[in-house]
């Protein structure tokens, strides 16, 4: 039987004591970490150098860090509304610090994206490494401990803990030690708010050796608020919406793109005569192979869960079952809805949604007949940073070995899109980002870093359409990925292939493809978003209504903040009066009634970006 405690630093003392002096730690990806134990771990070994702790991890959450002022002025109170009370991390504080005692070590395996950039000791003590190998490399290092958060529940006498929004790897690990080929203790804090799951991570106390159960370790849950879906991620939302099969099996990964391709196939599925009107619109002359409602529905099988899955169940479009679910996941993360969601559904609706290995979600192999029936018509859709020329796809690093994220499952789900028959990989980019010297290209001829390789290329998606590469010769690859590059970088990429031997010094790109400019994708959307039909958080928000007036103001104002002339010009409109509503994103900011230089200088900028982001 696990013994209980109620208190962090026995908790550790315990772990110590039945451990040993050499601490080998595995913590769960993400939002299931327990926090107070690991805080306790960490300063027993910050006090006792004859302690050896390692921390084994993957995407550690922290709260927002403003850059500059008004940052500062805007996130402040969100931060104090919606992490207040989430316990920050102490290792993550020493990392940023470069403090961390030299008898703690703290490895990855995916990282919060760009936070540890430069960061010299994360950057060395990264492991690259798909989300299948994780598992099998932290027993390699000979772990004994794993400590996470779980939910509670007592029926009929017994508790019961559920592994919630973390069955990834647990499991894989719990399976490994029930097989005789791993010893560790497993150690579980308990969280109020954390859904209880049912499915393979419903375990006994028996599975634990000791948990944490005291109000005072409870703690509101990590729950970044959604980000507001652009245009631009709407264009490639309604694109790959279009690539969905009805009765098929669908993947999506992290990011905005996710919302704005659930978004799409909501409206695909509940007003079909506009999604196509809007696909018309943005891709004319150039019909979608998928744009019928969903007749049979979805079966969703994806590494991580988000809150746009709760909106496909809700709307219909994922109701396809497999053994009882309609949706399959590792590992979730998202809003204070969301969680609150989940909560709240009923046993039955609860069951839907099952939990589990990420060998199941991201692999084929076990029992891989079954799986081979279940994911049929397959499309596995996730995000990429960059592009080349010739079909390959850079998502998790840059060509200096700097590491932004990490691998994760995109390759395991790539080669899925090559194993299953039927099923395709589709990758995503904005063709663009705006750097400080202005905008460039995402899409290269060549880059020195790649996470997946061109001979795995499939299906590249931009706000400018669809690339299918699958299959094809290299000309073939570089003529359909100019037809979805910003049309303002077109002539130098193709010059560049010409100068490689590697396209016809005929070639030329269709006149269809020669309008790819911003303004383009924004007056095809214009009329869907005055509509509402693509909203920019379209499955909720935690922001106030005037703080989601103030986030596109400050992205308009961070733009031009990287050339002095686009700063100036934002001042001098600005230094004009603009009307009533913008008063209360002035109160807000504090700016409302400014009595010093720098506040009136503030004032006048934020001004000037709330009227320019009104407009847009």
């Amino acid at each position: 039987m696990s013994k209980v405690f109620t208190d962090a630093a026995a908790i550790a003392d315990d772990i110590i004591r039945d451990s040993g002096p050499h601490l080998v730690v595995g913590l769960p990806l993400g939002l299931g970490k327990a926090n107070h134990i690991i805080n306790a771990l960490y300063r027993r070994a910050a006090a006792d150098r004859s302690l050896d702790l390692t921390f084994f991890s993957a995407l550690t959450l922290e709260k927002p860090r403003p850059s500059n002022e008004l940052e500062k002025r805007f996130i402040t109170p969100v931060i104090d509304r919606l992490f207040g009370g989430w316990p920050d991390l102490d290792y993550a504080t020493a990392l940023h610090r470069g403090a961390l005692p030299p008898n703690i070590k703290v490895t990855e395996f995916f990282f919060l994206a760009g936070k540890w950039l430069r960061n010299t000791y994360a950057q060395q003590h990264y492991i690259a490494a798909n989300y299948t190998h994780a598992a099998s490399y932290i027993l390699d290092r000979g772990l004994n401990v794993i400590t996470q958060l779980v939910a509670k529940r007592v029926v009929n006498g017994e508790t019961r803990y559920s592994l919630s929004c973390n069955t990834d790897t647990t499991l894989e690990l719990l399976r490994a030690r029930a097989a005789g080929g791993a010893s560790f203790r497993l150690v579980g804090q308990v969280n109020s708010e954390l859904p209880f799951m049912p499915g393979a991570g419903d375990l006994p106390a028996s599975e634990f050796s000791a948990i944490l159960d005291s109000p005072d370790t409870d703690f509101p849950l990590f729950a970044p608020p959604s980000e507001p879906v652009s245009g631009t991620k709407y264009a490639i939302g309604l694109h790959a919406a279009g690539l969905i099969k009805d009765g098929g099996t669908l993947q999506i990964g992290i990011g905005q793109v996710g919302d704005a391709l659930a978004q799409s196939l909501i409206l695909r599925h509940r007003d079909n005569a506009r999604f196509r009107e809007i696909a018309a619109r943005l891709a004319p002359g150039s019909a979608m192979a998928e744009t019928a409602p969903f007749a049979t529905g979805l079966y969703g099988v994806s590494e991580m869960v988000f809150e746009a899955f709760l909106g496909l169940i809700s709307a219909g479009v994922l109701r396809r079952e497999v053994d009882g679910a309609v949706l399959h996941g590792g590992f979730f993360l998202g809003p204070k809805s969301f969680y609150r969601a989940l909560r709240e559904m009923t046993p039955e609706q609860r069951a839907r949604i099952q939990m589990t290995a990420v060998s199941f979600t991201n692999d084929l192999y076990g029992d891989e007949a079954a799986r081979r029936r279940a994911r049929v018509d397959a499309r596995f859709v996730n995000n990429a940073m960059m592009a080349t020329l010739m079909g390959a796809a850079i998502s998790d690093g840059l060509d200096n070995g700097q590491v932004v994220s990490g691998v994760g499952g995109q390759y395991n789900f790539v080669a899925q899109a090559f194993a299953l028959e039927g099923a395709r990989s589709i990758l995503t980019l904005e063709s663009t980002r705006r750097e400080k010297h202005g905008v460039v290209s995402n899409i290269r001829w060549s880059y020195g870093h790649t996470t997946i390789p061109r001979h795995l290329r499939d299906i590249v998606v931009t706000e400018y359409g669809v690339a299918d590469l699958r299959g094809k010769s290299d000309a073939e690859v570089i003529a359909a990925m100019l037809n979805v590059v910003d049309s303002r970088f077109q002539a130098e990429l193709m010059r560049q292939a010409k100068g490689a031997g590697k396209l016809l010094k005929s070639h030329e790109i269709p006149a269809a493809h020669r309008a790819n400019f911003p303004d383009r994708i924004k007056t095809a959307l214009k009329p869907a978003r005055a509509a509402g039909l693509l909203p920019s958080f379209p499955f909720g928000s935690d922001f106030t209504e005037v703080e989601q007036r103030l986030i596109p103001a400050l992205e308009t104002l961070r733009d031009a903040s990287r050339s002095p002339l686009a700063l100036i010009g934002l001042l001098m409109e600005g230094l004009r009066p603009g009307d009533a509503s913008i008063q209360p994103a002035l109160a807000r900011m504090g700016l409302d009634h400014p009595n010093t230089f720098s506040d009136r200088l503030y004032r006048a900028l934020l001004n000037g970006a709330l009227k320019r982001s009104g407009e847009k």
